[in-house]
């Protein structure tokens, strides 16, 4: 197996937590985000992932796969234990649930290709484009806080005490936030998730510091 990955892509990042809680060997195939212009965006990365992001995972039969949730779904379909998704459908509706509000509302507007628009295309100073980052960051974890204070199926992690696909996009995301110096004491239950989370040793295994390309 290859992941095909940037050591502080937080889509690679909940990739890597799924691999190692499924205790799956996996290669690293390092793409850097920003030299020479970006690896992503070459021609030979691209017959493999047209989209020219990251991650992109390629199986034991050479089956190449695009987009971290629709990758970790795959995890789960073909080495279900231990499971990332509770049984009841609305159980598991939930944790997507979660899952989704971070991978397509928090994460997708503050992602390298907006930024770069931004500053590049649309001319906008540094100071503004962190302030853009910092905003959606924190106007989604306002709602994502409430949600996971108000709901007594969260526990240790977003639900229960064992890890989902939820933490599995939640931990990024608070990563994320602090590299852009965001007080994340202002949300206390999802502090105390990644807290806990990062004390385990397949979380800490997956961090953008350990990884092989980490600068």
């Amino acid at each position: 197996m290859k992941l095909y990955s940037y050591f502080r892509s937080s889509a690679s990042y909940r990739v890597r937590i799924a691999l190692n809680l499924k205790n799956l060997p996996y290669e690293t195939v390092p793409v850097h985000l920003l030299r020479d212009g970006g690896e992503q965006l070459k021609p030979e990365y691209r017959t493999l992932n047209p989209d020219g992001i990251v991650p992109t995972f390629v199986d034991d039969d050479n089956h190449a796969i695009q987009q971290s949730l629709a990758i970790i779904e795959y995890l789960e379909e073909t080495h279900p234990e231990p499971a990332l998704l509770p049984k009841s459908p609305a159980d598991r509706a939930h944790v997507r649930s979660l899952a989704l509000q971070i991978a397509c509302e928090i994460h997708p507007v503050n992602n390298l290709r907006v930024l770069k628009y931004l500053k590049h295309t649309l001319g906008v100073d540094d100071a503004a484009k962190d302030a853009w980052y910092r905003h959606w960051i924190e106007s989604g974890f306002e709602t994502l806080e409430a949600r996971l204070a108000s709901d007594t199926r969260t526990g240790k992690f977003c639900f229960g005490d064992t890890p989902t696909l939820a933490d599995l996009c939640l931990v990024p995301q608070v990563f994320n936030a602090n590299r852009f110096k965001i007080d994340t004491t202002r949300y206390p239950t999802i502090q105390r998730i990644c807290d806990h989370a990062s004390q385990l040793d397949v979380f800490a295994r997956a961090a953008p510091g350990a990884q092989p390309d980490a600068e």
